[in-house]
């Protein structure tokens, strides 16, 4: 994984709990946006946890030469702002996380491992602003799901991961991905995080 992020002390204070877990690896750590472009290009994380405001290219422009590269990093931000429009960016764009830089440096280790395997994780103050963020926004017209569709997307939006949602509905990771494959059909979408974004727009998330 790679850090970025300009404030010095937090970035080696994240770096250092990173360094004292045995299932991460810390690639890099950078200042800037630009830095941190050049060393996922070089290194090609699994993630990069990316602070939102950065000298010489925010956080956001990097995503985007992610995905315009077509680079298999997936993106965790950091912000010491709750603000509902960036988060609604950022997911849009492809992010798989967003956390307030209150979360713990533990916090953000699980939510590197979680996102490593494909999950998406929004710290909860992040949801409360995207919802409302959604709110503003002109409605779209929701595709209609099935209750246990619509369980399951709940437990997508709280960062479950297959296996888990299996075990608390009491039914089989064949069964979850199943109806995960019927949701993306539905929602017109190809991932988790977009998933949760587009229910959250349809209002069909509360």
């Amino acid at each position: 994984m790679i850090i970025a992020e300009d404030h010095p002390l937090y970035r080696q204070g994240l770096a250092n709990a990173v360094r004292a877990r045995s299932d991460l690896a810390l690639v890099a750590d950078a200042a800037d946006g630009r830095t941190a472009l050049a060393q996922i290009r070089e290194h090609q994380p699994e993630v990069a946890v990316l602070d939102v405001k950065m000298p010489q290219l925010d956080g956001l422009q990097v995503l985007r030469a992610i995905r315009r590269e077509g680079l298999g990093t997936r993106v965790i931000f950091l912000s010491a702002f709750i603000d509902g429009e960036l988060v609604h960016q950022a997911l849009s764009g492809g992010a798989a996380g967003f956390l307030s830089k209150e979360s713990t440096a533990l916090g953000v280790c699980q939510a590197v491992v979680i996102v490593a395997r494909g999950e998406v994780v929004i710290a909860p103050e992040m949801q409360a602003a995207l919802a409302g963020e959604l709110r503003l926004r002109a409605p779209a017209e929701g595709p209609r799901l099935s209750e246990r569709e619509t369980q399951i997307l709940a437990l997508l939006a709280e960062g479950m991961s297959s296996g888990e949602i299996a075990l608390e509905l009491g039914v089989s990771a064949t069964t979850v991905k199943s109806h995960l494959a019927h949701l993306y059909e539905k929602l017109a979408v190809s991932d988790r995080a977009a998933a949760v974004a587009r229910a959250m727009r349809s209002g069909l998330l509360e």
